[in-house]
């Protein structure tokens, strides 16, 4: 029959193929060919844990710190986490307030890093939450433009001020703060990322310009005034681009229940 005729040569075909594909893995597996593809298997293997293989930790850091601790260390120590040099700088009397040559405490340090276990130490010694860096800048400013919502938050229960305001430029002139202040290296920055997160604003404009939608929450369920304008007039709502409607819904509507949350 016609049917017959037309099928039978498409099997002979596959039936080839799979004859000369089993032929080939045959040539394969011949004399030192099943050796070989056991010693390759094991070098993919060993390169795929050569890859996932985890960093080598850092030395621990030593418990006991002989002799003083310099400004310069427990600034950086606030950078890179070492609670010990902390705790020997505060221990032998030194300023939780202590600063660079830009008023930068090593609260605001520890903010931008998210050591909250640095912070604690800071606050517990009476550093002040509201330090003022030479842009006029919080360790609330600091936290949020980094997206740290825990620092952020700690900072809110300790009683930062939510409404600071930050400032790079002087209202009543066209200069720029960082000049008038000695800071030539960041004079030019007219128009620049640093001057538009740094006109007037209050964390909620930062929080708002870089999406922390956690921390806009955070924020307004603890008094951020929506209503604040920066130096361009601008209020925090203002700023909220079209892709952000989720930013936009947070800042027009309050869910149920939030406002008790205060209570």
């Amino acid at each position: 029959p016609v049917g017959l005729c037309s099928v039978a040569p498409s099997l002979q075909g596959q039936g080839r193929e799979r004859k000369s594909s089993l032929d080939l893995r045959r040539e394969i597996i011949s004399v030192g060919g099943l050796q070989y593809l056991i010693e390759l298997r094991k070098k993919r293997r060993k390169r795929k844990e050569e890859k996932v293989a985890p960093e080598p930790e850092p030395e621990p850091e030593p418990e006991e710190i002989v002799g003083p601790v310099e400004e310069e260390a427990f600034l950086r120590a606030a950078v890179e986490g070492k609670i010990h040099v902390i705790e020997k700088f505060l221990g032998d009397g030194g300023s939780p307030d202590t600063c660079d040559e830009f008023h930068r405490t090593a609260l605001h340090r520890a903010s931008l890093e998210g050591h909250l276990g640095i912070l604690e130490k800071l606050l517990d010694h009476g550093a002040t939450v509201d330090f003022q860096d030479r842009l006029m800048s919080s360790p609330l400013h600091v936290a949020t433009r980094t997206g740290r919502a825990d620092i952020v938050e700690h900072l809110i229960n300790t009683g930062v001020d939510v409404n600071s305001r930050d400032r790079v430029r002087d209202p009543r002139s066209s200069s720029w703060f960082p000049s008038r202040l000695g800071v030539p290296s960041l004079a030019p920055c007219a128009g620049s990322v640093l001057c538009a997160l740094q006109e007037g604003d209050s964390a909620l404009h930062d929080a708002v310009r870089l999406s922390r939608y956690k921390i806009i929450k955070m924020l307004i369920l603890y008094g951020a005034d929506m209503m604040a304008q920066n130096l361009a007039g601008k209020t925090p709502t203002d700023l909220v681009q079209l892709w952000q409607a989720d930013t936009r819904q947070a800042l027009e509507t309050q869910e149920p229940g939030e406002s008790e949350a205060l209570v």
